[in-house]
């Protein structure tokens, strides 16, 4: 009779020890391992490189250009209370010292923050600390920073009351509150003894509007498929989104074009406008008043379509309804797809009808983008001319 392991393990294989890994063959579709043994930062430049570009409508829903933010100041600390004692001195008078005051809530302009969809709608100051014995003052609140883009405007009640213009700038939105007095202060030769202390004030409360316009040196207008973001594309590292379809951008991009001498000229594609839009058809007023901050403007005009001229005659109307004396700002047409065998014959017949200067490239090969950029930086030189003779600090990227 066999044993009863025998009879349970009959006729299945014995266990045996695997072989070395050397004398394994490698195979295809193998299993491997759920974790990595590279590094933690090798390990992170893959799930970087496996990200994919954001599409132009999650570019839109990460772009925003108006908040509405409620802000308050910190409380300030309330007065100390207490009474100076020691053994042999019981009656050392009143020591409560004074609290600190609160923080404010300060709106700074940075240049790496490019639109307004990290703010909250609420921001509160830090409060002081209340005052302590031995005539101690409480700490005063830190001040809160909240990072804007360069280009905003803050508005209360439909005021301007500040302007963002400048990397670095800052605007205090909600000052805070004071602190208290502690019984300290109200001693006197009347009250030897008082028992009177004040506490913090509450900070200032507002409501305030933030507006972004994009801040650049150069703004791409045009309607709406004329290849103003293929442009923005061949001359700068910026990548907005282009397809071989029609359709057009939903927020403005700024593209930084170098120059060897370490100039830097900012290039903002300004969305494509529509005829009316000064009159807010579509989103007109939206992109319109991205286009106030620019010191020169870049028509870009389709030159395949019929009569491209009619194109610049609209631009300009709509500039010039929208504000007075925007459409006389420095300028420069740029025929685009001149690749395009209709747009040959319609660039002479563009040249007679305005007296701008024209540059005729093809964004989408390259051809001739060495004049618009030798000129784009003759715009730049006299821009910055113009700022340093009326004594101003010309816009720096």
């Amino acid at each position: 009779m066999l044993p009863w392991w025998r009879a349970l393990l009959g006729g299945r294989r014995l266990w045996r020890p695997a072989p070395p890994a050397a004398a394994v063959p490698p195979q295809v579709g193998s299993w491997q391992p759920p974790f990595s043994t590279t590094c933690a930062r090798c390990s992170k430049n893959g799930r970087l490189r496996r990200k994919r570009a954001l599409s132009e409508r999650k570019l839109t829903q990460c772009f925003v250009d108006h908040r509405k933010v409620r802000v308050i100041g910190g409380q300030g600390g309330g007065g100390g209370h207490s009474f100076y004692s020691e053994p042999r001195k019981q009656f050392g008078g009143p020591d409560g010292g004074n609290g600190g005051d609160g923080g404010h809530v300060i709106f700074k302009a940075d240049q790496q923050i490019k639109s307004l969809s990290s703010i909250l709608p609420f921001y509160q100051g830090f409060h002081g600390q209340r005052g302590g014995s031995k005539n101690c003052y409480g700490a005063n609140g830190a001040y809160m920073y909240v990072k804007v883009p360069v280009g905003t405007l803050v508005k209360e009640d439909g005021k301007i009351v500040a302007d963002l213009t400048r990397h670095g700038e800052e605007y205090v939105a909600a000052y805070g509150g004071a602190g208290g007095k502690g019984n300290r202060f109200f001693l006197s030769n009347d009250n030897r003894a008082p028992t009177l202390f004040t506490p913090g004030e509450p900070g200032q409360e507002r409501v305030l509007h933030l507006e972004l316009k994009t801040t650049a040196h150069a703004g791409l207008v045009g309607f709406p498929n004329a290849g103003k973001s293929s442009l923005l594309r061949a001359i700068s590292n910026a990548k907005p989104a282009v397809a071989a379809y029609p359709f057009t951008t939903l927020n403005p991009h700024v593209g930084i074009v170098h120059y060897q001498d370490y100039e830097q000229v900012a290039v903002a594609d300004i969305p494509g406008l529509i005829r009316g839009a000064h009159q807010n058809r579509g989103l007109g007023m939206a992109f319109l008043r991205h286009i106030e901050r620019c010191h020169f403007l870049l028509y870009v005009v389709d030159l395949s379509v019929s009569q491209p001229w009619i194109q610049l005659q609209d631009l300009k109307y709509e500039l010039e309804q929208y504000k007075k004396g925007l459409s006389q700002r420095p300028c420069v047409v740029i025929g685009n797809k001149i690749d395009l065998a209709q747009s040959r014959i319609n660039l002479p017949l563009l040249k007679e009808q305005t007296d701008d200067r024209v540059i005729a490239l093809s964004a989408l090969t390259g051809n001739n983008l060495e004049e618009l950029l030798l000129h784009l930086r003759e715009l730049y030189d006299s821009y910055v001319k113009t700022e340093q003779s009326r004594g101003q600090s010309p816009v720096k990227w």
